[in-house]
């Protein structure tokens, strides 16, 4: 097991002093012909270390690119998993997210006492990330992108691993969207019990989860001639990773961590404490009108509870000690009571469920290691 402890993104910016760890490695990425200017630091990141370049385009004319700079493997995963995603998410849809340029390393010198580094390089979109989007124009552009995406093996998964957060996602191709999603969530209550310790009710209704609900709720979706198309998803959507174009006017997403999944996973996270614009049901109602609930469409609001559990546990994965732990057992136990009734954990309480309290936190950019 590795027990080295990784420095914080805090604490490299204060070893670095002010100055940003740039590399000729990313101006050798930037698109040919370009001549790099200047680089200073942008807006602040729990994970990465990001900035802004300045450079001239082969006709002499100031260009902006947006550079995040990543330590050690698990910042290698997270950078390239997000290239990766941009990448086909750009392919299928151009105007969504800023235009991806380059995934790379800075080269690495023994004489150097340095960690291995990596970056990801793309356009710089000046955006609002303040106002919240216009629920039919943000959800008319989402569902597009989901309607027109198409799973490069026909499956469930991802060409190489995501993250959400610091997390990463368990994307192993799969034909069956029930086996995905429970592989996908077992693997983030393990890293749970890691972060904030073992808790055997939880883990009595998350194997129970796994193996009785999970089969009920989303096997059906691929049973009895039903087909479900594998849709690629944002990977971590609420309002904090979206904003407006100022150029355009047009809603735009940053800090994808996708897969292929059933599009309404992509909803899940709007259930969660750290969601609040998205919480307001106008949105999910208008993302409905463009993509229609699936059949069985009465199980919608409880397979929107399934799929809020990666959410909320992945939050409390990254943030020990985090209420959304709690809000993902009362959910499980809900699930449980209603499909699979078991001996030896909680009743659901509604008086703990957000959606009824109306519960929100404020998320804030963790101390946790990249």
């Amino acid at each position: 097991m590795d027990n080295r402890r990784y420095l914080t993104i805090k604490e490299r910016l204060k070893q670095l002093n002010g100055v940003f760890p740039m590399d000729d490695a990313v101006i050798e990425a930037l698109p040919e012909g370009s001549k790099f200017v200047s680089i200073e630091h942008s807006h602040t990141s729990a994970y990465t270390i990001t900035g802004r370049i300045m450079a001239l385009n082969q006709n002499g004319e100031e260009q902006a690119y947006f550079l995040k700079v990543a330590y050690e493997e698990h910042g290698m995963t997270m950078l390239r998993g997000e290239y990766e995603s941009s990448k086909m998410i750009h392919g299928f849809m151009n105007d969504v997210l800023p235009k991806p340029c380059a995934f790379g390393t800075y080269p690495f010198e023994d004489k150097v006492p340095s960690p291995p580094t990596c970056f990801y390089l793309c356009e710089f979109v000046d955006m609002d990330v303040t106002t919240a989007p216009d629920p039919a124009e943000f959800t008319k552009r989402l569902a597009h992108l989901h309607k027109v995406s198409k799973s490069p093996t026909g499956q469930f998964g991802f060409t190489v691993p995501t993250c959400d957060g610091q997390v990463a996602h368990t994307v192993d191709w799969q034909d069956s969207w029930a086996e995905f999603y429970r592989r996908l969530l077992l693997h983030i209550c393990e890293l749970d019990v890691k972060t904030n310790g073992a808790w055997p009710e939880m883990e009595r209704a998350t194997k129970q989860i796994a193996d009785v609900v999970i089969p009920r709720l989303l096997g059906i979706l691929q049973k009895d001639g039903r087909l479900l198309k594998p849709c690629i998803i944002h990977g971590d959507l609420w309002e904090g990773n979206m904003g407006i174009n100022l150029k355009t006017g047009a809603s735009i997403l940053f800090d994808v961590g996708s897969y292929f999944a059933h599009n309404e996973m992509e909803l899940g996270h709007w259930r969660c404490e750290f969601t609040t614009v998205f919480r307001d049901k106008i949105y999910i109602e208008h993302y409905l009108k463009n993509f229609p609930a699936a059949e069985p469409a009465e199980e919608f609001d409880d397979r929107n509870r399934l799929y809020s559990l990666k959410g909320a546990i992945n939050y409390a994965a990254g943030h020990p000690g985090s209420m959304l732990r709690k809000t993902a057992y009362n959910n499980m136990c809900y699930l449980c009571e209603k499909y699979a009734p078991i001996d030896g954990i909680d009743k659901y309480d509604p008086t703990m469920d957000p959606v009824i309290t109306g519960a929100t936190i404020t998320p804030h950019l963790a101390d946790g290691y990249i």
